[in-house]
């Protein structure tokens, strides 16, 4: 049932969630010796600009899929749960089990900037991107439809008494 307010913001998780597979996490920049890195949902980079070739070296690399697939887990889970619209107890429980989710989609994010943060320039700091804010937009999002399903709930439970 689209037209409650929590399956919108459901829509909006599951948005947030996949958007965060497409958009850079964060990176690092240190101009003085043209080195960056960079960390999406998939991998991590660090790389150098050779300046007489015009050339992209690839220091070192590393695989970060599971952030991918913890993030497609949660959104899946936001979709299934605007399907169980009947159940607001299920619902709820799978509120909580996709704030698991995403917790860890932002813990491993987390983990991986602070290995990454000391690569280059340790006294500078890196830029988060527009990924990492999807994904407390996304928890954000959770937070409110689980709070309105608990609304929602507790009318029904006062209309059941009134009967």
């Amino acid at each position: 049932m689209i037209q409650r307010v929590q399956s919108i913001f459901l829509v909006l998780v599951a948005a947030c969630m996949i958007g965060l597979m497409f958009f850079p996490i964060w990176n690092k920049v240190d101009r003085e010796k043209n080195e960056k890195v960079e960390l999406t949902a998939f991998s991590f980079e660090h790389t150098k600009l050779d300046i007489e070739t015009k050339e992209i070296n690839v220091l070192s690399e590393g695989q970060t899929f599971y952030i991918a697939i913890l993030a497609l887990m949660a959104a899946g889970l936001a979709l299934y749960s605007i399907s169980r619209y009947e159940n607001r107890l299920l619902q709820m429980k799978l509120g909580a089990l996709n704030s698991l989710f995403m917790g860890a989609v932002m813990g491993l994010s987390v983990y991986h900037v602070y290995q990454a943060e000391r690569m280059i320039a340790p006294l500078e700091q890196g830029n988060y991107l527009i990924s990492f804010y999807l994904g407390v937009s996304a928890l954000l999002f959770n937070l409110l439809s689980n709070r309105f399903i608990r609304r929602d709930e507790k009318l029904v439970r006062s209309a059941d008494r009134i009967r």
